[in-house]
């Protein structure tokens, strides 16, 4: 597959591979962008905002309405490029294809809801001869950098709102997963979108990202990745938006009226979605002590039901993660939890970029796999006696994206509603869950700002105020 730089789909000589994680069998090649191309990357974008800004509602949304139907009228070619080229199955691929049908349609239908309002100069003296109003404006050139683990629908949660405001946008997908975004921009040109408005720039992080962070003719960077690779861009990029999507380490509290089978069936699937490689999966589960035997004996069984393998197949539950490296990772991490005396209940095997759906209890909690974002399949069970003991553990890391927590008492929930430290509390439901128009984002290491395509055009919009003086009335 090629760039989209200045209108024109490009290739160069130095290639990337794109491997599928399951067999390392080579699915693509992209081109390996340069220095050069970053500078005409963020020329044509400036050149591009120059079309966008001048587009009317009506021709931005019908785009963006376009571009859904191109999508869903070839769903499964969609879903088969995200599960070749990532971590999820077929059937969670289907999934991700469907929910990009939803937020790009969002979008289109959001485009015509950026709004503004009357002013009442003359509520304050002085202002009697005086009307006016605001309305938002598109703010310039947006950086839009996405991850491997929702190489679709992540992507079409920057790039949906960005055209839907009239922006122009640089789209820097991630490394090994851009076979899926490329696909997407396609799409959209397809729809109609002047291939002007979008620069699709594919290439290493650490060889064209700092250039393109720092520069000052981008107005705004819209980034999902890890916090040490946020706080480098947040050193770096000057004086522009910074939106920011962290990560996190998810806790659940399963409290002690909790209905324990539905409880179970969400948070396996919210552990290990996507080979647990899910900002919003299931780490720590917090179950009370009166049903904590009953709990685990239900978790450690349907988790030890997943078939792992290959990821084409309707009855494969979870596939590989993105790399063995990856994996290896997450294996030492277990290893350190052992060794300081954690016990596996069940998993912890690797075999290449596959390991298991691992569940572990008495985890220590000065230990890695406690403290940071695992990003993969394993999941830590604690017993606790006390709400306010179990928010205070949940609250004690430094990250907040979602929490939830399972009861059947409307106190309970409420008061956990008010006093988790978080961007989201999901009631009765694993921390895996998200509506594509909610907003959507965390409070300390979990990042700045909030997506949702309502949020994400207020972030990627401005207000500009204008007031007449009238003298005459």
């Amino acid at each position: 597959m090629k760039m989209l730089l200045d209108g024109q789909w490009v290739d160069r000589d130095k290639k990337i591979d794109v491997t599928d994680p399951f067999d390392n069998s080579l699915i693509d090649t992209v081109p390996a962008a340069s220095s050069d191309d970053v500078e005409t990357a963020l020329s044509a974008a400036v050149k591009g905002f120059e079309i966008t800004k001048r587009m009317t509602v009506y021709e931005r949304a019908q785009i963006l309405f376009k571009t859904a139907a191109i999508i869903s009228d070839n769903l499964e070619e969609f879903a088969t490029v995200i599960a070749q080229e990532g971590s999820k199955t077929i059937t969670e691929a289907r999934k991700e294809a469907s929910r990009c049908v939803n937020t790009i349609t969002a979008s289109a239908e959001e485009a015509k809801r950026i709004l503004g309002e009357t002013i009442p100069f003359d509520s304050f003296p002085g202002g009697e001869k005086r009307r006016g109003y605001y309305y938002r404006f598109p703010i310039g050139v947006i950086l839009a950098i996405t991850p491997f683990n929702d190489p679709l629908n992540l992507v079409a949660h920057k790039l949906g709102p960005a055209i839907a405001a009239g922006n122009s946008v640089i789209l820097k997908p991630a490394t090994v997963t851009p076979l899926s975004a490329i696909k997407l921009v396609e799409a959209m040109v397809q729809a109609g979108l002047p291939p002007q408005a979008i620069q699709v720039i594919t290439g290493y992080g650490h060889e064209i990202g700092d250039a393109l962070v720092s520069d000052e003719r981008v107005r705004m960077i819209s980034f999902t990745g890890g916090v040490e690779a946020g706080k480098h861009i947040a050193k770096i990029a000057g004086i522009k938006k910074i939106g920011m999507e962290l990560g996190s380490n998810s806790p659940v509290i399963v409290w002690k009226d909790a209905d324990i089978d539905p409880a179970v069936e969400s948070c396996v699937s919210g552990a290990f979605w996507a080979a647990g490689q899910n900002c919003i999966g299931v780490q720590r589960l917090l179950v009370h002590r009166e049903i904590y035997d009953e709990f685990k004996k239900k978790f450690v069984a349907a988790t030890k039901k997943y078939k792992i393998g290959d990821k084409l197949k309707d009855d494969t539950n979870m596939g590989p993660m993105i790399t063995e490296a990856e994996a290896i990772r997450v294996e030492k991490w277990v290893e350190e939890a052992k060794h300081k005396g954690a016990k596996v209940l069940t998993g912890g095997k690797r075999q290449g970029a596959l390991y298991e759906p691992t569940v572990l209890e008495n985890v220590p909690k000065d230990i890695t796999i406690h403290c940071e974002e695992v990003f993969g399949p394993t999941v830590n069970l604690y017993s606790i006696d006390d709400l306010d003991e179990a928010i205070e553990e949940a609250n004690s890391l430094p990250y907040g994206l979602l929490t939830a927590i399972f009861t059947s008492n409307v106190d309970v929930a409420f008061k956990a509603s008010y006093e988790l430290d978080c961007g989201g509390v999901m009631i009765n439901d694993s921390t895996d869950y998200r509506l594509d128009s909610m907003p959507f984002g965390g409070v300390k290491y979990s990042g700045l700002g909030r997506e949702g395509l309502k949020f994400s055009l207020q972030e990627m919009t401005e207000p500009k105020v204008v007031c007449f003086y009238l003298p005459q009335i």
